[in-house]
């Protein structure tokens, strides 16, 4: 643009023609996107300021934003691996997928045999200089980024068994899991490698077996873990008391919110819920802000998905395809499931709310999944143009 003697230059922060690293990620990466999960992490760190002061209370804890600070830290560390991660070319994305599981893995063998931090009846959490951090939480995206490669590379027809070693990946992960145990984060990493096994467009036989598998091995979570037993039990007959005490009162803070809430920072309901800054954040955000909040949370959660699940869909390779498309079913998977919780809707599964419940290692976590979801929806050059289906059966290793 040229400046007249009137009129001063304006500059530009990129231009279309900057062919520097962060001047081509402005103009591919999918601004809709980006924004909503900006607006998630900055929604979540509002929401920590209201529940903290009753949260540090209760464990005493003479700072009463305490949480709300670290929650901070948490999103700031979260953007940067967001916007680092989205930086990056799907070469390096599978690198990081691979490395990361592998890490992931490794801590949760080692959780239960040396370094686990026990809470709640769990092994789940790695302590480090006074925090706490969940490997499961890390290892999800990096599977979906993994199986998704060998799903492709199976594709090819090459020899390479492809669907062998994604179910081995799988199943390393469902059994460290179980383990530990955590049931909720089964489920949830069930759904997504289903969906990625699905858009991988193996035979719908192929899927319904899958399914009906993963129903058995979900039914018999019952019989074999008498927590979930007793969370089944105590959700089918409403007893109000253990963790239904936590979702009855999650309930009564929702309708007590009504349409436009107790104000912030008004909420009642967050001094008698333990978990209120962390798996009942939602029902929190309902009480002091209104069903009208709760609406903009759900809606944005759905465009995330949705437009990601768009453009994931549209794209021609099918590794960055089936990856992109698992990364935000987990993102959106896991919402629902937290938001059902919250409202009495199926029994309590201790999952966060992405990038609104506090907790380092779901902020950092989901940061990751969409840095990579964002890396690979990116539009580059012959990203979009249509391709050809997928090979038959036959190409599968």
């Amino acid at each position: 643009m040229t400046a007249t003697p009137h009129e001063p230059e304006v500059p530009y922060a990129f231009s279309r023609a900057d062919s520097s690293n962060l001047g081509r990620w402005w103009w591919t990466v999918d601004h809709w996107l980006l924004g909503a999960t900006l607006a998630l992490i900055g929604l979540g760190v509002l929401l920590c300021f209201g529940t903290s002061p009753a949260a540090a209370a209760r464990l005493d804890i003479p700072f009463p934003f305490h949480f709300a600070v670290r929650q901070c830290v948490y999103a700031a560390g979260g953007v940067v691996i967001l916007l680092a991660v989205s930086i990056c070319d799907v070469r390096t994305i599978r690198r990081i997928g691979f490395f990361v599981y592998l890490a992931a893995i490794l801590a949760m063998a080692g959780l239960s045999l040396v370094f686990g931090h026990s809470a709640k009846g769990a092994t789940r959490w790695v302590e480090v200089a006074g925090f706490t951090l969940q490997p499961s939480e890390f290892m999800k995206p990096a599977l979906i980024v993994l199986v998704a490669w060998m799903f492709a590379e199976g594709q090819k027809g090459e020899g390479v068994p492809g669907v062998s070693i994604a179910f081995g990946l799988y199943v390393t992960a469902v059994i460290l899991l179980l383990v530990e145990p955590d049931v909720g984060q089964t489920v949830l990493i069930t759904i997504a490698f289903g969906a990625a096994f699905w858009i991988a467009g193996v035979p719908m036989s192929w899927v319904m077996a899958l399914g009906g598998v993963a129903v058995a091995g979900l039914a018999s979570t019952y019989f074999l873990f008498q927590h979930v037993a007793l969370r089944v039990q105590s959700f089918l007959s409403h007893d109000k008391t253990g963790d239904l005490q936590q979702v009855h009162r999650a309930d009564a803070a929702i309708a007590a919110g009504g349409l436009f809430g107790r104000g912030p920072g008004e909420g009642i309901m967050k001094r008698y819920v333990p978990d209120m800054h962390t798996d009942f954040a939602y029902s929190a955000s309902a009480e002091e802000y209104g069903l009208w909040f709760s609406l903009i949370l759900i809606a944005l959660f759905t465009f995330l998905t949705l437009r990601g699940l768009f453009k994931a869909m549209r794209l021609a390779n099918p590794f960055e395809q089936i990856a992109a498309a698992g990364l935000f079913v987990l993102v959106g998977m896991q919402a629902f499931i937290n938001i059902a919780v919250n409202l009495d809707l199926i029994p309590t599964k201790g999952m966060t709310l992405p990038f609104i419940s506090y907790g380092g290692s779901s902020m950092l976590a989901m940061c990751l999944t969409m840095g990579m979801a964002l890396a690979l929806t990116r539009s580059n050059p012959g990203a979009y143009k249509p391709r050809e289906r997928f090979p038959k059966v036959g190409a599968f290793g």
